[in-house]
């Protein structure tokens, strides 16, 4: 029974045939659909080869929107865009001039001062005692002079000549003694040494006489005009050294130079500051009036030749994007920058506020002045295309225009120039330009933009 139950099931697992036509071979509808597989399979394989053998010849660009432009620059519009740096017009650095120990800092950054205000103030002992002692040596060379200028006092002239009186009175007094003493000896009665002794007694008088007339004489004139001089030259050194001490100790009280802002303080109390000119000095302080404000900027050489003097501009920082400020040029440097290509131009700020500071980033957009005349206001918009677009062929200016995946060239004619780009005829506006691709590129060759699928 078992064995019957076995090959039945083994019946149920064998194959059946009976569908197959004669000869044991697939039926029609079956060879279809193999015939139908096997050409599904080939025709995929050939488009894949396909793809791959001519993919290669399709050039992948970067385009980009060309658009309408006016080449003369109406009133107001924007003839070029540039980007720099907010400056104080004038900065200065407060230094001091004298080696001190700092005593007391009255502002602080950010505070606004008034010229002349007192900021610091050093350590003045040293100097106010060199100052009066200079002040003394002057006063003296100053009593000195005086003295010689007024020349004798009438009373010293008077005494003098009574000095003198006496002299001459002496001296008649000693020539009658020496006449008597001269006769005594010739008779007998006085030795020769007495006549001597009256003799020398009265010479000295004589020399005493002549003496005092010279004194007498010098007394009614005054001194020499050299000691006068030479007494004018040393009240001058000693007013010197008194002013050079005077502006020492005034020194030692550093102000405002000009009214402003303190941008920065570097000093704190009890900081010992070098002179201005000695090699280890630094500034005190930074002040800048933050009402006279300006942009400063880095225009290319290319771009140069789009402005001019009192231009006007409107300038917008990053920090505030919607505050919008009146500018105009104020200066153009003389000499351009060969490493950069720049010139150097800073932009006035006409409306400076208080939202406003050294060293934002502030971009300034130069309008165009007011044309010359109203027939330029009717010409034909030019189309703006960025120079890269712009090709040479057959002496001839072309650009490429992106289309159905194809590159289309134009033949332009240049009208003028812009920032970054032309203007130029030729072209309706709204055409995608190629601006970057292969060299060899022609009419009509297949294209891809890059970043489209």
């Amino acid at each position: 029974m078992a064995i019957d139950t076995k090959h039945s099931e083994l019946q149920g697992l064998r194959i059946d045939r009976s569908d197959r036509g004669e000869g044991g071979q697939p039926s029609s509808w079956a060879r279809r659909y193999i015939i139908v597989g096997i050409s599904v399979v080939v025709l995929l394989s050939l488009a894949a080869v396909a793809y791959r053998l001519f993919a290669g010849d399709v050039s992948e660009v970067e385009v980009a929107r060309a658009t309408a432009e006016s080449s003369n620059n109406p009133a107001g519009a924007v003839v070029l865009s540039a980007t720099g740096y907010i400056v104080a017009h004038h900065k200065i650095e407060a230094n001091s001039k004298v080696t001190g120990r700092v005593a007391w800092i009255g502002v602080e950054k950010g505070d606004k001062v008034k010229e002349g205000q007192v900021l610091v103030r050093l350590e003045d002992q040293e100097f106010r005692a060199q100052y009066d002692q200079q002040r003394g040596a002057a006063d003296s060379a100053r009593a000195q002079l005086e003295q010689l200028q007024h020349g004798s006092r009438p009373e010293e002239i008077q005494q003098t000549e009574h000095n003198l009186s006496e002299a001459r009175a002496t001296a008649a007094n000693d020539k009658l003694t020496l006449e008597r003493t001269r006769t005594l000896v010739a008779q007998g009665v006085l030795s020769q040494q007495a006549l001597d002794d009256a003799t020398a007694k009265y010479e000295a008088s004589q020399q005493r006489v002549h003496s005092l007339e010279q004194t007498y004489e010098l007394a009614k004139l005054g001194p020499r005009s050299e000691e006068i001089a030479r007494a004018q030259g040393a009240l001058i050194q000693a007013e010197g050294q008194t002013a050079y001490a005077k502006s020492q100790l005034d020194a030692t009280v550093i102000r405002a130079p000009i009214s402003g802002t303190i941008l920065d303080r570097s000093v704190e109390k009890g900081e010992l500051l070098t002179g201005q000119f000695a090699s280890a000095a630094r500034p005190v302080f930074s002040i800048a009036n933050l009402r006279d404000i300006q942009v400063e900027l880095d225009i290319a050489q290319d771009d140069f030749a789009k402005l001019g003097q009192k231009q006007n501009g409107e300038v917008t920082l990053d920090a505030f994007p919607d505050r919008k400020y009146k500018g105009e040029i104020a200066e153009i440097s003389p000499e351009a920058n060969r490493q950069k290509a720049t010139v150097q131009v800073k932009v006035q700020i006409l409306d400076p506020d208080e939202f406003l500071r050294p060293e934002m980033n502030a971009t300034v957009k130069f309008l165009a002045d007011e044309p010359k005349g109203a027939a330029s206001n009717s010409e034909k918009p030019g189309i703006y295309v960025p120079s890269n677009a712009l090709r040479d062929h057959d002496g001839k200016k072309v650009v490429f225009i992106a289309f159905n995946g194809k590159a289309l060239r134009r033949e332009v004619r240049v009208r003028a120039q812009r920032s970054g780009g032309v203007l130029v005829d030729g072209l309706n506006g709204g055409e995608d330009v190629i601006t970057t691709a292969p060299q060899n590129l022609k009419d009509g060759d297949k294209i891809k933009i890059k970043g489209q699928s």
